[in-house]
């Protein structure tokens, strides 16, 4: 057996503002798009959107290390998105994670890496 690819599903009532999203705020490429399952590719990780969700608020576990993850926090709510409290930044704990929520619900995480 071979790994063709591995895939990181979501949950969306709305799938296409779901994909869109995600394509808009991480630069993705849509590589499938369908109600029942579309796929987008973001830095060659595949993320799949499954239509029919609840839209309810949901952990995931997803995470996408960014550059500057105060750009990326201006990028979020821009595209829709929302931050699920605000990210702690103090001298003693410099700035290095945010918790966002997607349009759709579903919890996910920026990061930036401490220098």
């Amino acid at each position: 057996m071979t790994v063709l690819k591995v895939k990181y599903a979501l949950w969306a009532a709305d799938w296409q503002r779901c994909l869109h999203f995600y394509r808009d705020l991480f630069g993705g490429t849509i590589t499938m798009e369908m109600e029942v399952w579309s796929e987008i590719v973001i830095a060659g990780a595949t993320l799949g959107i499954h239509g029919g969700g609840e839209g309810k608020r949901t952990w995931t576990g997803l995470t996408f290390q960014v550059d500057d993850l105060r750009e990326g926090i201006a990028q979020l709510t821009a595209h829709g998105g929302s931050l699920a409290c605000p990210p702690n930044d103090t001298p003693e704990d410099p700035l290095h994670l945010a918790m966002c929520i997607d349009p759709e619900g579903n919890e996910f995480m920026m990061t930036q890496r401490r220098h």
